[in-house]
């Protein structure tokens, strides 16, 4: 069966310097059937890039969601793949890198509606991005990690999507290694603005990021665009 998507690939420069290479999926039919705004675009954060996190990682979740009708944008954030600069272990410089594809899809790709998606460590990254671009208007996570080990690296990044207005959907798996359901709530309870939570009945971590999961991720993705 043909793919009813196709990929187009880009280069964004950050305001340091860096050159990422990115990709953007896109529907094939003339007349996508898509529910709510056909304008909004999808950006996607991969995981953590010093243990192997590189866009390809989300090519599943992009070509569904394309396959749906929207556009959805990957990339490598720096010093991954064919991207320059060097990656950081707190995951603070690839925040730029987060902020400028998301300023280049506005302006390249005609829209003023972004659904930001981080997956693993993309999520911290991408959620302290989420306000700093007003064309960002929802955040979605996949296995945020919010657990004391995990929070050595990226604990900082906490502060910014809880506080953050915008709307939020944190998906994870029950048996998510990094966090447990009990810090997932404890977290999410002072949270500002809509926070909704969805779990994965006995799922682990990375077994929520693996390709058996993209289609759940990718529905998941929808509904939430569609409530936006």
């Amino acid at each position: 069966m043909d793919k009813k998507y196709a990929v187009q690939y880009c280069t964004v420069e950050t305001s340091d310097g860096c050159s990422l290479h990115a990709r953007i999926f896109y529907s094939r039919r003339e007349q996508a059937e898509v529910e709510g705004e056909r304008n909004l675009v999808v950006v996607l954060v991969h995981p953590y890039s010093i243990l192997g996190g590189c866009q390809g990682l989300l090519g599943g979740i992009a070509g569904g969601l394309a396959h749906a009708g929207y556009k959805a944008v990957t990339f490598d954030m720096r010093g991954v793949g064919r991207s320059t600069g060097k990656p950081s272990l707190t995951g603070f410089k690839e925040i730029r890198d987060v902020v400028a594809v998301c300023q280049w899809v506005s302006r390249n790709l005609d829209t003023d509606r972004i659904l930001l998606v981080g997956s693993s460590a993309g999520a911290p990254i991408a959620g302290s991005a989420v306000d700093q671009v007003d064309q960002i208007v929802g955040y979605v996570s996949i296995g945020y990690p919010f657990g004391f080990l995990a929070s050595v690296l990226f604990g900082r990044h906490h502060k910014a999507i809880l506080k953050s207005p915008k709307p939020k959907l944190f998906i994870m798996g029950t048996q998510d290694g990094f966090t447990s359901v009990k810090q997932l709530k404890n977290k999410l309870s002072g949270a500002a603005g809509r926070t909704e939570t969805y779990l994965v009945e006995g799922v682990g971590h990375f077994e929520l990021e693996g390709p058996g999961y993209d289609d759940a991720m990718v529905n998941s993705i929808l509904d939430f665009i569609r409530s936006l």
